[in-house]
């Protein structure tokens, strides 16, 4: 048996300039990071030699992967020329749609799962960019280039991506204390709602043509450099207002990355004691994200109720091999 364990990740600024519709025209870039929130992925040994079985939210039983429903499942399997024998499950801590990049994350540890089958060691940035192309040129995904290196790579980093289809990943060093206060001051809520990201990224893809959506993007790439600014030079506070003025952005991409619902439970957490926030993933339903100074948590905290708070802390691993055994 192997088991891989894959990040799931929280993106700060900058979302939306990893699709190529943007850093074709101007370098994209954004801010991440990967939480102790995980996708694992097991692999052994099937009873019947001829069939594969996958399981996910469901089960399939097949005698050849072209014949699964789950399209990464059948792309990837087939990818490594999987024939049969081998069971594949999946288990996460956050269910997917909730904007923690949870599909790559699944991508990415599939296939470090595969390549460990194999005995074929792979870098992180490797895995990474296998991912994308399974996902953007084998799937034709309408998503960028973000998630898979986040979850492969693991950490916080400043992640450019190059007109040339280069991305380049640069950790941020922080001093303990400003790492710590980070931790401390971000609060993630769940809203209750999940949704597929796939309609409003292709209406952001789309919007990028336009003058107002592409300088927009422009504005959040610079914030991602402000914001690594501020944070190594020991101003963590300086987040809350940077997220505020993203999420103020990324609004203006596309017609349903908010909703009267989100709208509202971010103005309440304004206005008792959040600096900023935004909400992650690509918009519509999933996880908030708000900065905001420990002494006026608990008032926020009450505020969102019946939002349940979500507790996480960053991590810095990314994907890893947690288990092999011959069992």
């Amino acid at each position: 048996m192997i088991i891989t364990r894959t990040p799931f990740r929280i993106s700060f600024v900058g979302g939306g300039s990893d699709l190529e519709s943007f850093y074709s025209r101007h370098t994209g870039a954004v801010i991440s990071t990967s939480i102790n929130k995980y996708m694992y992925i097991s692999s052994h040994k099937f009873f019947e030699e001829d069939k594969i079985r996958v399981k996910y939210s469901k089960t399939e039983t097949v005698s050849d992967a072209n014949e699964l429903q789950h399209p990464i499942l059948k792309t990837v399997l087939n990818k490594f020329n999987i024939k049969g024998g081998l069971e594949f499950s999946s288990i996460a801590d956050v269910p997917a749609g909730t904007g923690l990049g949870s599909s790559s994350a699944f991508t990415v540890g599939l296939l470090h799962n595969l390549h460990l089958i194999k005995n074929n060691p792979v870098k992180k940035s490797e895995l990474a960019a296998e991912a994308c192309h399974v996902e953007i040129d084998l799937l034709h995904e309408p998503i960028g280039k973000q998630d898979q290196y986040a979850t492969a790579c693991g950490g916080l980093n400043v992640i450019e991506f190059h007109a040339s289809g280069a991305v380049t990943v640069e950790p941020i060093k922080l001093g303990e204390n400003v790492y710590q206060t980070l931790e401390q001051n971000l609060l993630m809520f769940y809203t209750g709602a999940q949704r597929s990201a796939s309609n409003i990224l292709a209406e952001q893809k789309k919007n990028t043509s336009q003058d107002d959506k592409f300088n927009a993007l422009k504005s959040m790439v610079k914030l991602v450099y402000d914001t690594r600014e501020a944070l190594v030079n020991d101003r963590p506070d300086d987040l809350g207002k940077i997220l505020h003025e993203n999420w103020i952005l990324k609004k203006k991409l596309a017609s349903g990355i908010s909703n009267p619902a989100i709208d509202e439970a971010y103005d309440t957490a304004l206005r008792n004691g959040a600096l900023g926030g935004k909400l992650l993933g690509a918009g519509g339903g999933g996880f908030l994200l708000f900065y905001c100074p420990v002494n006026l948590q608990p008032k926020l905290i009450e505020a969102l109720r019946p939002l349940r708070k979500f507790d996480f802390r960053f991590e810095g691993e990314g994907s890893k091999l947690i288990h092999i055994s011959d069992e």
